[in-house]
């Protein structure tokens, strides 16, 4: 039986679990199984890779997309590049890490997507947002990162945020926890009275469906879009990784 499982922290609305069961249900796949991995620290990955011999793969997620680097054999491009991981690859023991949130965001971002978004916001500076910068870049589109916490000079406070900012940058992107389930009422604290149609709001959660962000963006009559398709898309590349044939070298 092969094991494919999600490591993070909380894991108790997980995607993945329900995800890949219901695949694997679907397509008739009764040799795989898929495991949600609560681990209160990274180091802990250590205890689950010698217990579960038979893992073949595993997704990462929130808090570890970042914190999974050192314990890599090997990382892809995209992974050296970004310093983030989100999915990994378990071959003679071997770690080979991948970022699959880069191929599910861009395919997702891109529907809606118009010439004039030229400029983006991106709310966040996690492991999520760094996949989200890598996807700017990719496509020509510049940005400003904005952090509770600015560490860089260029980087945004949200009280730096006015209305010249908002209309400037016409795509918004938020890659942060804010609004997440169970705290669905939450929202990154921005100038949403300076939000046009010509908006585009992007946010990574996907539950709930629509959060108070989008919902705010939407009332101002912009494009808005959730992270769901996003995930569905990133968790079959993962798929396709794990039964591609050989890994990274």
């Amino acid at each position: 039986m092969k094991k494919f499982g999600l490591i993070g922290h909380p894991l108790s609305h997980s995607f993945s679990q329900k995800f890949f069961t219901e695949k694997f249900n679907k397509e008739n796949i009764t040799d795989c199984t898929y495991q949600n991995f609560s681990i209160p620290s990274i180091n802990d990955i250590s205890i689950i890779l010698q217990s579960e011999p038979d893992l073949k793969g595993l997704n990462i997620t929130i808090p570890y997309k970042e914190q999974i680097i050192p314990f890599l054999n090997f990382k892809n491009d995209v992974v050296e590049q970004i310093n983030a991981c989100n999915c990994i690859k378990i071959v003679d023991g071997k770690l080979y890490g991948y970022n699959t949130d880069v191929v599910g965001f861009e395919i997702s971002l891109k529907k809606k997507l118009k010439p004039y978004h030229k400029q983006a916001l991106i709310l966040g500076t996690g492991g999520a947002s760094k996949a989200v910068q890598y996807v700017m870049k990719k496509l020509g589109i510049g940005y400003s990162l904005v952090s509770r916490k600015p560490s860089v000079n260029d980087m945004l406070s949200y009280k730096d945020l006015n209305e010249s900012i908002i209309v400037s940058h016409l795509l918004i992107i938020n890659t942060s926890p804010v609004g997440m389930y169970p705290n669905a009422e939450a929202y990154p604290e921005i100038p949403y009275g300076a939000i046009t149609p010509q908006h585009y709001l992007f946010d990574l959660i996907y539950n709930p469906g629509k959060t108070t962000f989008l919902k705010k963006g939407e009332y101002q009559g912009a494009a808005i879009e959730n992270g769901l398709e996003m995930l569905v898309l990133q968790a079959e590349e993962s798929w396709r990784i794990w039964n591609q044939g050989s890994p990274i070298s």
